[in-house]
């Protein structure tokens, strides 16, 4: 089962998306993406981590390539975020910007066939109506095609709005 937890900078998504897997009784996995630039991310990350770990969860530290990773069938995994994993890959510069979709969508998939329920975090970034340097709308448009895609097959699209689930697709039981 695919459920796609979507919403703005502090909405709390993520919040939701764990509250959703700490439900599941099996093995939990948590992929986070999110590169450390910085002792104050370093810390960022150690403290959650941590919060994790007492939610049940084995973090796997894995920005690029998740296509790369295994599960068994028993599995729950948290892919926190499509966001910074769609800028890892596109500004790695270990391939071609044009890939990135593919790549990361593939590597959804690939995991979503191997486990009981992938939960997936994926930001929504383009209601600001801010102009942005050209590498910017780049990736935006990448992460939208990302983002259309995942929705489009997953079996739960929840997005979340100063903490409150809207339920877009699918249901939450």
């Amino acid at each position: 089962m695919l459920t796609v937890v979507t919403g703005g900078s502090g909405s709390g998504k993520s919040e939701l998306a764990e509250n959703i897997a700490v439900k599941f009784t099996g093995k939990k996995y948590y992929i986070a993406a999110m590169q450390p630039f910085g002792e104050e991310a370093l810390k960022r990350i150690e403290r959650h981590r941590k919060m994790r770990a007492e939610k049940g969860f084995e973090t796997i530290e894995k920005y690029t390539d998740i296509d790369e990773l295994t599960f068994t069938r028993k599995d729950l995994v948290l892919l926190e975020c499509v966001s910074n994993l769609c800028a890892n890959e596109m500004f790695s510069g270990r391939m071609d910007k044009n890939i990135a979709a593919d790549k990361i969508i593939s590597g959804i998939e690939k995991i979503n066939k191997m486990v009981s329920q992938l939960i997936v975090v994926t930001n929504e970034i383009f209601s600001d109506g801010i102009l942005y340097e050209k590498e910017t709308i780049e990736y935006m448009k990448v992460l939208g095609e990302i983002n259309r895609r995942i929705f489009e097959c997953a079996d739960n699209v929840i997005e979340s709005v100063y903490g409150i689930p809207y339920i877009l697709k699918g249901n939450l039981t």
